[in-house]
This record gives structure tokens, sequence and C-alpha cells, in this order.
């Protein structure tokens, strides 16, 4: 484990170095956070019906979504590198390490993501926690719910990592990768309650949705944190997490071996 650990410190350490574009890149997710909010607050003034969420834990929910974008998305975050590798026929090269093929490209992902919101959460948090109520991030609703926050914080960043490694697997069978990242951006997007938080959408489509390994990524953490999600629904959502993982993860390793044992490189 310690080499994996090795390509996991040298991607995080790689990652810290674009600071100037994470930087660049806070201003437009702090409009667009702010779009949010006010687009939600127009609903909630309009509407006479009791909202599904209270409105606090809805822009806490919008906040700690931008803040950890790059820990969840799979537009943005899924690994341009391994993807430029799988396509030019360097996989090749990788082949010849005594290592698993899997398990560095896992490790490399998951570097790569926490980097990249290491930059990113600090500043967005702060800003967005030293704003007026109701439009500022509120305080985790305990210390026990914000313990559960980061648990699942983490076990939603490896379901969204063994997913986005499923698709690099799935790539080695392609001859381009386009099609299946185009029909990422959106599907995931809505499926795992980036665009649409979880309680709004009616039963039972989000019954489903809740089963569904999408739902084991951003959509736990970020209820857990407002308060959303609590007691046995939480525990069952944490069991569905580390269930998803481990799905994943084999189905992953399984196609990742099976085009291991097939693959030809063209060229050279």
């Amino acid at each position: 484990m310690k080499k994996y650990f090795g390509f996991f410190k040298v991607r995080f350490q790689v990652g810290l170095q674009y600071r100037s574009a994470s930087i660049a890149a806070l201003t437009t997710q702090f409009l667009w956070g702010m779009m949010e909010i006010a687009a939600y607050r127009a609903i909630y003034l309009s509407s006479g019906k009791e909202p599904p969420m209270e409105f606090a834990a809805l822009v806490s929910y919008i906040w700690l979504k931008e803040a950890f974008l790059a820990m969840f998305n799979t537009w943005i975050a899924t690994d341009g590198d391994i993807f430029s590798v799988i396509m030019n026929g360097d996989v090749a090269y990788e082949l010849c390490r005594p290592i698993s093929l899997y398990r560095m490209w896992f490790a490399k992902s998951v570097g790569g993501r926490c980097a990249t919101a290491a930059l990113k959460c600090v500043p967005i948090i702060v800003v967005a926690a030293l704003l007026p109520r109701p439009y500022g991030l509120s305080a985790p609703k305990s210390a026990a719910a914000f313990a559960f926050f980061i648990l699942t914080l983490f076990l939603g960043l490896f379901v969204t990592v063994a997913f986005c490694m499923l698709v690099y697997a799935i790539t080695l069978f392609t001859i381009s990768p386009q099609g299946l990242r185009a029909l990422l951006t959106g599907a995931v997007e809505f499926l795992s309650g980036a665009i649409i938080p979880f309680p709004f959408i009616p039963q039972p489509v989000r019954g489903v949705l809740e089963l569904l390994p999408f739902g084991a990524m951003q959509n736990v953490a970020l209820r857990v944190y407002g308060g959303s999600l609590a007691g046995g629904e939480m525990l069952r959502a944490v069991w569905l997490q580390i269930f998803w993982i481990a799905v994943l993860v084999l189905l992953g390793r399984a196609v990742c071996g099976r085009a291991e044992r097939r693959m030809v490189v063209q060229g050279g």
C-alpha cells in the first residue's frame, strides 16, 4: 500500500501547484452559489407550501456543494490525464510497472481531487460563514452531525472515484471517451443531487435515486451537515455508501482486469 500512497502524495502535491487556476475559479463558484441561493429564496417566499428543507439547511447545502465541487463532480474532475494515457497508447507503459493499474489510477484520482478541493474549500467556507443570515453558511446542527459529515464526505468521495474508475475501465474498450463523458455531464449531475437537492424531488422518484450509487455521492454528506438527513436514515445512507464503494470497486477491477488481458495498442 505504501507505493499507492506515494502516487496519491505525488498527485496531491502536483495539484496544489495550480493555485492560480483554483483562485480564478473561486469567483465563478461564489457567483453561482449566490444565484442558486437567490433563486431558491424567491421560491421560498412565493410558495405557500411547507418547504422540504429549512432555508438555512439549503443554503449550507449549496455553499458546501461549491466548496467541495472538485471532490464530487464527474465532468471536470474526471482525470483528463488518465483519458489521455488511454487514448494515446501510453497505457502500455503503465502496464509495464509491477503494480495494479486500477489501484494506481484510483490513488491518483483521489489525490488530484483532494488537492483541488483543499485549495478551494477554505476560502469559500470562510467567506460563506461571514455572510449575513440567511445567506451565509450555518454551523452544523451538532458535533455528532459534523463528525458524520466528515465521514460521509470521504465515503462519498470514494463512491465518486470508484464510479469514475469504472468509466476509465470501460473506456479501455472504446475508441473515444467523448460519448461517456457527455453522458456523465448531465445524468450524474442530476442523479447525485448537484442540480436539485433530493428533498425537493417527489417520492417515489427520490426513494429510487437514494438507492442508486449517485445518491451515495455528495447528497449524503451535504444533507447530514444541515440536519436534513439524521437518525436511522443517516445510518442507512452510510451503509449504502459502503455498499456502493465495495460494488463499484469490485466491478471496476473486474472490467479493468479484463481490459488489461485483451488490450491492443496500435502505433509505436
